[in-house]
């Protein structure tokens, strides 16, 4: 009797499952910003609605659910940048410019990998920033055009050099103040502007540079790199977390990520 009522399938194990895996991503995409705290509230107000209902405390029940009919609205306002994010590394992951399921990478392959020629080039530039505490901040992909960030800046258009990436963020030099952007394999733009997301929270030996590329990688999946003025530590973040740089093997790291 027990048995024919709990009709336990194999979808039925499937879907448990992969409610479990978008509940746990969706807390990997929150856990680092102040949406996390937002979250919790909602799910306690639902938790209060399900206990009111549940004693049948009619006033309360009507109110909450008057509320709680409007939740998803409710939820896709309060977490838009969370959303626009999602939807962002969706489409760059799969579907932009050099991913799998593009048509560029169908017809001409992995066109826009970074060569180890570029990258080599890019390290060269960082140990030498690092050594003279020159601070630097290079953000890197091979999928989005960022030509909104792009515009806010001086275009270059230059093959990648590690001379010229020291000289653009030379303290004296008129382009060292703000980001470069480097777009498949070229140096596309440098004196950029980035965006900052005043609800991320990092830790106090973390100033503006590093706050600035994690809401970078926050926004955009893009791979981003930066050079300490006050210690000359290198880091890289991604995934809204920020790694130190400490060997080529910590370099070689950063740059197998899908960016």
């Amino acid at each position: 009797m027990i048995t024919a009522f709990i009709s336990l399938r194999i979808l039925d194990i499937f879907d448990i499952f992969l409610v479990a895996l978008i509940f746990y991503q969706v807390y990997q995409w929150i856990k680092t910003s102040i949406a996390i705290n937002i979250f919790i509230g909602i799910f306690a107000i639902y938790l209060f609605w399900l206990l009111v209902k549940a004693l049948k405390m009619q006033l309360l029940t009507t109110i909450l659910g008057q509320f709680m009919g409007v939740g998803v609205i409710a939820i896709i306002i309060v977490f838009q940048q969370e959303i626009r994010r999602f939807f962002l590394h969706i489409g760059t992951k799969y579907f932009s410019k050099g991913s799998k399921f593009s048509l560029d990478y169908i017809l001409s392959g992995d066109l826009f990998k970074s060569n180890n020629a570029n990258k080599q080039e890019i390290m060269k530039a960082c140990w030498a920033l690092s050594r003279e505490k020159m601070g630097a901040l290079i953000v890197i992909t091979n999928k989005s055009e960022l030509s909104s960030f792009s515009e806010t800046g001086d275009y270059i258009n230059a093959d990648i050099n590690a001379n010229l990436i020291e000289a653009i963020f030379f303290k004296n030099s008129p382009l060292h103040d703000g980001a470069m952007l480097i777009v498949r394999n070229k140096i596309l733009a440098a004196r950029c502007t980035l965006p900052i997301n005043h609800d991320i929270k990092l830790p106090s030996n973390y100033g503006m540079r590093h706050l600035s590329a994690v809401s970078m990688n926050y926004q955009t999946n893009t791979l981003v790199i930066t050079v300490s003025e006050e210690t000359g530590q290198i880091s890289y973040v991604w995934e809204g977390k920020i790694h130190p740089v400490y060997s080529e093997q910590d370099f070689n790291i950063a740059f197998s990520q899908d960016f």
